[in-house]
Parts: structure tokens; C-alpha cells; sequence
């Protein structure tokens, strides 16, 4: 084997494992397979702080919607992913509105302004509620780490389940479904990377 055929053989080699890296990371992130992890508010009495509306000075508690399943879904104008689930979360808000199921956004670490101009542009819920989470407390008693992260709050104030990355339609209806019907949901579900700022 010449000096030039013995690197070409490596170069091969080196290139055929990068190949197979990236297939296991594609696969793990983007296959079928979801990846599952726990979330220390599973099965705990939702946070009662005080939220401030997006569009006013005035504000509200998640425990003001009791007896009603909660959405509460953590978003930014900056958020790549908070565009891509976007018209799920409409789409669910609507869908699931006569079943008692009340979605909530809540606008975090992003500039009013930006978030009112990402609705403008996207759209706005019907019906929805959105807060903004003026010095990160919401976040803070969540343990929010990236965005987007949803969380799911059965009709007794529990956190059922949180959602790390964007959510889309199937696993919207799949959890609703089951909090609707007082089944068991998945405590915790990362679907794709959470953004940070």
C-alpha cells in the first residue's frame, strides 16, 4: 500500500464513522423515537404567581382558572422553534375551547414591543391568554431553561406534564386527550433542543 493509498484508506474510515455519528444523532433527535426525562414539578400543585398580562398592566394567576385544564406554553419572538409550533398551539387553543382547556402564553425574556409584533405577524389565540413574565419570576418557579417549554396543569391545579422543545398537533391531541378523559400523560417530553438568549 503506497504512502497516498494508506491515507486515502483512513480518510475513508474517519469519514464512514462521522457518517454513522450523525446518523445516531438525526435518528435520536428526529426519528420517531421521542426522548423521555423527568421534571421535578410532575405531579405538583401549579406555582401561584402572578403573571402580568402582555397587553396590560394588570394580572393573573393560573389558579384563577380553576377547574380547567392549562396550556401554559413559554415563548419569544427571538425563538426559532416558538414560530415552528406556533400554529399548533392556535390550532389546539380553538379545538379544545368548549372541552374547558384554556391556553396561555406567556412571553419571556423578550421586549413587549417584539412580542406584540411576533402576534401581529403570526397571529393571536382565540381564545388565548397572554402574560409577560416581567424579571423572569414566572420562569424562575417553572425552572424554565430554554424555549420553547410547555407545560400541561390538569383541572385540580396539578402539573401533569411539560413539554422541552416545540409541541406539535399529535402531541397536543394526545395529551389533551388523555387530561380531557382523566388518563395518565407522559410527565415530561423533549422533542427538539430548547433556545437560549
Amino acid at each position: 500500500m503506497s504512502k497516498h493509498s494508506g491515507w486515502v484508506f483512513w480518510l475513508a474510515i474517519a469519514a464512514g464513522v462521522a457518517v454513522m455519528v450523525l446518523g445516531v444523532v438525526f435518528v435520536g433527535r428526529f426519528g420517531s423515537d421521542i426522548t423521555l426525562s423527568k421534571t421535578p414539578l410532575a405531579d405538583q400543585p401549579v406555582p401561584d404567581v402572578s403573571i402580568g398580562y402582555l397587553d396590560s398592566d394588570d394580572e393573573f394567576r393560573l389558579t384563577d382558572f380553576e377547574g380547567e385544564i392549562i396550556v401554559l406554553n413559554f415563548w419569544a419572538s427571538w425563538c426559532t422553534n416558538c414560530r415552528v409550533e406556533h400554529d399548533a398551539l392556535l390550532a389546539a387553543a380553538s379545538g379544545y375551547a368548549d372541552l374547558g382547556v384554556r391556553f396561555v402564553g406567556v412571553a419571556y425574556l423578550d421586549e413587549r414591543r417584539n412580542s406584540l409584533a411576533f402576534l401581529e405577524e403570526l397571529g393571536r389565540g382565540d381564545p388565548y391568554v397572554y402574560g409577560f413574565d416581567q424579571g423572569s419570576r414566572v420562569a424562575v418557579e417553572f425552572g424554565v431553561v430554554g424555549l420553547p417549554e410547555t407545560f400541561f396543569i390538569d383541572r385540580e391545579g396539578v402539573v401533569r406534564a411539560k413539554v422541552s422543545g416545540p409541541v406539535s398537533t399529535p402531541l397536543l391531541q394526545r395529551t389533551l386527550d388523555a387530561l380531557v378523559l382523566g388518563e395518565f400523560v407522559e410527565p415530561a417530553v423533549v422533542t427538539d433542543e430548547v433556545e437560549n438568549r
